[in-house]
């Protein structure tokens, strides 16, 4: 209620306060007034917090400062608070200075984000608290940034002539230009735009002279001018009667060169060795030839004019010769030319044609006439053919120098540990490579190994290797050797330890990822150690448990998995696995037990199909899982679509092939099959064998060629009528009886043969009934199709 009252008080003793707010403040003081007579007070003193200022403009840019006074109760906390509410701690530009009860806030070089509403908070002893506000309005004074006095602007060009000023409210600007002002119009010329920037299109030099830029704020009255000088700047007009001269040196020779030139401001004229209009080589030496250029250049562009004066020198490398380094050393390559003009000299490798430049450990000092190129730290990288080229106008040379770099031994390999046993010879390589080369020197302890060896070793030396051949006899022979390799740069060694080596230790985690009837497939981990000798493969044994007799199989190379093949059904196996290195087998891992699945039916096959000839349809089957025994028989079935019986109203046909026939034909039947079963193992004889009735008969009657011709003609038959097309898969083709063909001699119906056609010739079906009426089609009939591609046909009573 204080706290009221107090604003209110503020609020009227402020001339500027506005009538509404000191209407709501006495209001405010009525009520606060009303509610005290009905409060009993206690006799302590109550805190009154109040402010210097109640409303403050500042000008950005301003300082400000705000006393806040608090009267009651002794004070134990005084505070300010920013708009944003958080407590404001002193700063080098927002300083808080507090004395007794008094708190001072300073605010320098004031900004537009520090308007707002700041609070003093007084809290006592006892924790209550008053506060008093003060609200800090900022404002931005006219005020143009960096507006620049002449602009200048080429002949033209869309000229835009800068004034850029600011204010809070946003100022209204005006543009002069000889005491008239600019107005903005369609289609003219003179343009105000949006960022009060004044735009002349096509600006001429008519239009150069002093522009005002003027910039009110209505609010205050406030009003600022910047007067600004524009020029108009002519690029350069340059013509040059001549262009080329020729001249010899040493003849007493002159040549003048002449360039005219107009613009605004006056060009300047340049030449590469005076500044006047024209230029007068008198006496031409060799030095003299080559370009020269005129060049003017004003405020508003630069236009130039070559003119040559030719003399030729052809370039020519005097310098350069091969250079050997140490690694890590540095490398200077010196290349020396001559010629006129000057020629240019730069570097090349020959091996990927890089040039260089100073850049990282290359470093190139000289362009024109004599350039050194310098490698610091060479590395054997660095070593090859460079090229030094000398450049010019009128030609170029090239010469070729070699970069040689010497070094200490360096091994080629870290393969230093060797496994061998008693008896066994193994070869430990020390390769190194240096420049120069290097002598290589074997040792054992402290004892050198010569070069026609001992009893157990041998020595064989080549150009930058040597090979130590050790023959193991006793354990003294097991151990380090040392390689020592030496040049006149530097000695390096190198450490071999020759270990006994040892059988692999046994696998683990044997799995049997897939079982099935038949087969098994075997999965294992490596063994961790492999002795110090290469696996060579690993050995898998496997056995039933009533049996003694372990069989093995060898796996492909390393390959951790193994199949296990003619098992029987339904049994229970034993597998365990080891490794085999040159050393020999290693020790079984654990023993893992498996069952085989039993035999069972075999899994539906994969149907395909396609149309035939005329109404035939020709199925594909492809064979599944066949549940652990060689698949007999397909059994096929199909009915019309039009059918309306349901499947369990569908008949399944099992007659027999041979239903419906007489004895005789059934007898008849079954000894043609025997005779053609008889003829094809007589046939498979002659070919495989050489052996048969067949046999004996060529031998007899033919030579050996029509033999031959004959067994290929009977072989492609063979083949052509056994296997069809080829396919490994049974393939079934149906027709429809309209589709029968008649036999050739007696009338009959049979099958159109095709390469499907089974060698089983199938029974010979009626097509009527003896009253001549036609059959009807049953709505399914079931096939059985023999693996072996054969077809077996099963009909109803009707024989349809």
């Amino acid at each position: 209620l204080l706290k009221a009252s107090s604003s209110c008080h503020h609020i009227s003793g402020t001339p500027s306060a506005p009538d509404p707010l000191l209407f709501i403040c006495t209001l405010a003081s009525f009520c606060c007034l009303t509610c005290l007579s009905s409060v009993s007070f206690s006799p302590t003193a109550v805190l009154q917090v109040s402010i210097s200022l109640n409303k403050v403009e500042l000008s950005v840019g301003e300082s400000k400062f705000f006393t806040c006074t608090v009267i009651g109760e002794p004070v134990s906390l005084l505070t300010w608070f920013n708009p944003q509410g958080e407590r404001i701690i002193s700063s080098q530009r927002v300083v808080l200075h507090q004395e007794g009860i008094r708190s001072r806030l300073t605010i320098y070089n004031a900004v537009v984000e520090d308007a707002g509403i700041y609070r003093c908070q007084a809290a006592d002893a006892t924790g209550q608290s008053q506060e008093a506000t003060v609200v800090l309005e900022i404002y931005q004074k006219l005020t143009f940034r960096e507006v620049q006095s002449p602009q200048e602007f080429r002949q033209a060009e869309d000229a835009e002539v800068v004034c850029d000023v600011i204010s809070s409210p946003v100022p209204a600007v005006s543009w002069f230009y000889k005491n008239k002002e600019i107005l903005s119009e369609p289609n003219d010329r003179f343009q105000v735009l949006p960022n009060n920037n004044l735009q002349i299109l096509k600006v001429s030099k008519s239009d150069e002279g002093v522009y005002r830029c003027e910039a009110r704020v209505e609010a205050r009255g406030e009003i600022d001018f910047r007067d600004i000088a524009v020029v108009v700047n002519v690029p350069p007009v340059l013509s040059v009667p001549q262009k080329s001269f020729n001249a010899t040196a040493d003849y007493q020779e002159s040549v003048t060169f002449t360039c005219i030139t107009a613009g605004s401001p006056e060009p300047q004229v340049t030449w590469h060795r005076s500044v006047i209009h024209t230029l007068t080589v008198r006496n031409i030496q060799q030095g003299d030839g080559g370009p020269y250029t005129c060049r003017a250049t004003n405020k508003a562009g630069l236009l130039e004019s070559e003119l040559l004066l030719k003399v030729f020198v052809q370039p020519h490398i005097t310098q350069l010769r091969n250079v050997t380094a140490v690694e890590s050393s540095a490398a200077l390559i010196s290349c020396s030319a001559e010629g006129e003009p000057l020629p240019e000299v730069s570097w090349r490798r020959a091996s990927d044609g890089q040039s260089f430049s100073s850049d990282g450990r290359v470093e190139v000092r000289g362009r024109y006439g004599k350039s050194t190129l310098t490698i610091n730290g060479v590395q054997l990288s660095d070593r090859g053919r460079f090229d030094c080229e000398a450049q010019s106008r009128i030609g170029g040379h090239q010469k070729s120098m070699y970069l040689d770099i010497e070094y200490a031994p360096k091994f080629h390999s870290n393969h230093t540990i060797f496994y061998s046993w008693e008896g066994n010879p193994v070869n430990i390589s020390c390769e190194v490579m240096s420049n120069p080369t290097a002598t290589i020197l074997w040792r054992r302890e402290r004892y050198t190994i010569s070069s026609e060896g001992t009893a157990n070793s041998r020595v064989h030396s080549t150009q930058g290797r040597s090979l130590l051949e050790v023959t193991p006899t006793s354990d003294r022979d097991f151990g380090r050797y040392n390689c020592t390799a030496r040049n006149n740069i530097g000695a390096r060694y190198q450490e071999f330890i020759l270990a006994l080596a040892d059988v692999p230790s046994n696998p683990y985690s044997v799995r049997l990822t897939s079982v099935s009837q038949r087969i098994a497939t075997v999965t294992f981990m490596k063994p961790d150690s492999h002795g110090g000798v290469p696996i060579g493969h690993y050995v898998v044994s496997f056995k039933d448990p009533n049996s003694q007799e372990w069989r093995t199989v060898k796996s492909h190379g390393v390959q951790t998995v193994v199949v296990l093949s003619n098992l029987e059904p339904n049994t229970t196996y034993e597998v365990r696995v080891a490794a085999v290195n040159g050393k020999g087998q290693g020790e079984f891992s654990h023993t893992e037990s498996f069952q085989t699945l039993p035999i069972r039916e075999p899994s539906p096959p994969a149907v395909n199909g396609q149309r035939g000839v005329g109404k035939a349809y020709r199925l594909g089957l492809v064979k599944q899982d066949d549940g652990g025994m060689p698949i007999v028989e397909y059994i096929v079935k199909y009915k019309t679509v039009s059918s309306t019986d349901k499947d369990d109203q569908w008949m399944t046909k099992t007659d027999s092939l041979f239903s419906g026939m007489s004895l005789g034909t059934v007898v008849g039947l079954a000894v043609a099959a025997v005779l053609l079963l008889l003829v094809l193992l007589d046939v498979s004889c002659f070919f495989m064998r050489q052996c048969g009735v067949l046999m004996c008969l060529s031998r007899r009657l033919c030579s050996r060629k029509s033999a031959t011709s004959s067994k290929s003609k009977d072989l492609e038959e063979g083949k052509a009528a056994y296997l069809g097309d080829g396919s490994k898969e049974p393939i079934v083709e149906m027709r429809t009886e309209e589709e029968r063909i008649t036999h050739p001699e007696d009338g009959s119906p049979v099958n159109e043969p095709t390469e499907t056609t089974p060698l089983t010739e199938p029974e010979k079906l009626p097509l009527k009934e003896e009253n001549g009426k036609d059959i009807l089609k049953p709505d399914m009939i079931e096939i059985k199709v023999h693996s072996e591609n054969s077809l077996h046909t099963k009909g109803d009573d009707s024989k349809a």
